[in-house]
């Protein structure tokens, strides 16, 4: 079909709703409209809603399909292929798969999974198998020995969009409170003495390995049109750290201090989906929904969750007292900009025709229809 016309639908634009027709030709979106159309064949959504196609630009859902279980791994290529069955059911036409490069002792499958799902995305993409449209989100652990060998032969792939700079040491960022970092670990099946062992060897590592590993991949990336962003900022002097670098995105500030001045300073800030849908942090950290009516928060990931992103952006209409074209750019429109994609995002005449149609159900959106570059994948 090389011309579909969708009418009767309330169109998500940027900054305002109307009701409308669009109509797409080649994969693209070749005219808007206020009016209904009458035209055969027009498909008619029943006065719901039509929105661009959401971008995520950091889920862990892979490693999710990967590892369903704490000691069950499940094969690499049919996990791939869940995840974006996943990922196209919920909404998501663009999906940043996070794959973390560095172990910091407890990580060891992370880093089998960042390696099938480099083989993964080369081998399906092009294949016509994929309903969601996949690029990489490489998350770099600063304080872990092996990262910069990990990042180095990857760092120039064509599909990489995003590359952050985490540190997922005890006793900073997500895990500054120890006793939660201790939890975390205990649930994990680790005795006491290997944890307290692992904590003080962590602690050595990061003060040596950080800074002078956070340099190298500094320089490493800085001729590559990419995005680079911190993760988990807790202080403003961590915000200050990232300007002087010119890093960009503020990815999950776990503290409304880190989030304002990051806001302040320029920088773009992401928080987690889930954290509104669930009301809250899993990890005790401050909650999204602050963060947003302090008006510091541009978009939204899906983090481990890819239904929480349209979910989240209809109940910060309630919860943040923002309007829905404003949530619907937090998970559309801006994470597009972030990931440097400007062909997708929007509701406007010649962008890919990434498209959702969502009805309503007791006051949940449902995804009832995908559409990636007019191809129905949902």
């Amino acid at each position: 079909m090389t011309e579909m016309i969708l009418t009767n639908a309330v169109l998500i634009r940027p900054d305002h709703m109307h009701p409308g027709t669009v109509v797409v030709r080649h994969g693209k979106i070749a005219e808007i409209s206020d009016r209904r159309s009458h035209a055969p064949g027009a498909i008619d959504l029943g006065g719901c809603y039509l929105m661009p196609g959401v971008v995520d630009v950091h889920t862990d859902n892979l490693e999710r399909q990967v590892q369903p279980r704490s000691n069950a791994r499940w094969p690499s290529r049919s996990a791939f292929l869940s995840h974006d069955a996943q990922t196209a059911a919920a909404g998501v036409t663009t999906v940043l798969d996070a794959l973390c490069l560095g172990d910091l002792g407890f990580d060891v499958e992370r880093i089998q999974t960042f390696r099938d799902g480099m083989r993964d995305i080369d081998a399906l993409t092009g294949t016509g198998l994929l309903k969601s449209e996949h690029f990489l989100h490489l998350r770099c652990e600063m304080p872990a020995t092996d990262v910069i060998d990990l990042v180095d032969p990857v760092a120039d792939h064509p599909r990489v969009r995003m590359i952050s700079l985490m540190d997922h040491s005890p006793g900073v960022g997500q895990y500054s409170n120890m006793d939660f970092y201790r939890s975390v670990r205990r649930k994990a099946g680790h005795s006491e003495a290997a944890i307290d062992a692992r904590i003080e060897k962590l602690k050595a590592q990061r003060e040596t390995y950080r800074r002078p590993n956070r340099d190298r991949l500094l320089a490493r990336v800085k001729h590559l049109n990419v995005s680079l962003a911190s993760h988990d900022d807790e202080t403003i002097e961590n915000i200050a750290e990232n300007v002087a670098d010119g890093i960009g995105i503020s990815e999950f500030p776990v503290r409304m201090d880190a989030a304002v001045a990051a806001h302040k300073s320029g920088m773009t800030v992401i928080a987690g989906a889930p954290n509104i849908v669930r009301g809250g942090s899993h990890s005790g950290n401050v909650g999204a929904a602050e963060l947003v009516r302090a008006g510091v928060v541009d978009a939204y990931a899906s983090d481990y969750v890819p239904a929480a992103l349209v979910e989240a952006a209809f109940l910060s209409v309630e919860r943040c007292g923002i309007t829905l074209p404003k949530a619907v750019s937090m998970i559309t429109a801006n994470p597009a900009a972030m990931a440097r994609l400007p062909d997708r995002g929007r509701l406007e005449a010649g962008l890919q025709a990434d498209l959702l149609h969502v009805s309503m159900f007791e006051g949940l959106p449902v995804v009832r229809q995908v559409w990636r570059a007019g191809r129905r994948v949902a």
